[in-house]
């Protein structure tokens, strides 16, 4: 009777075979993972700078109205010069000569 023992050279003929018999799933396996997460252009960093994009234009939102409500009333005060006394009195406290200024804060 004679008794094999398993060589080195046989588990890289197993290796060599496995690689052979998958190699297409291997390389599509790799590529995946390159794409999603190794990449510069990676889908992972994609959605974080869709996610950044989508938050500045929230801001931008924000602020374009803020600036509409700003040239609105702007534009009120070139007009308008009761609402020039109505910031006087409302923001800086000011007050003709027989009224009295009540201040209550919470």
């Amino acid at each position: 009777m004679q008794v094999r023992y398993k060589t080195d050279m046989s588990g890289l003929q197993s290796l060599w075979n496995f690689l052979g018999r998958y190699k297409y799933a291997i390389t599509l396996l790799t590529f995946g993972v390159i794409i999603i997460f190794i990449d510069e252009n990676s889908a992972i960093r994609r959605w974080g700078y869709t996610q950044e994009i989508n938050r500045l234009n929230e801001e931008i939102g924000k602020y374009r109205k803020e600036y509409e409500e700003s040239t609105r009333r702007l534009n009120e005060l070139n007009t308008n010069p009761e609402a020039i006394e109505q910031i006087a009195r409302e923001k800086y406290l000011m007050k003709k000569s027989n009224e009295d200024i009540y201040v209550f804060e919470d």
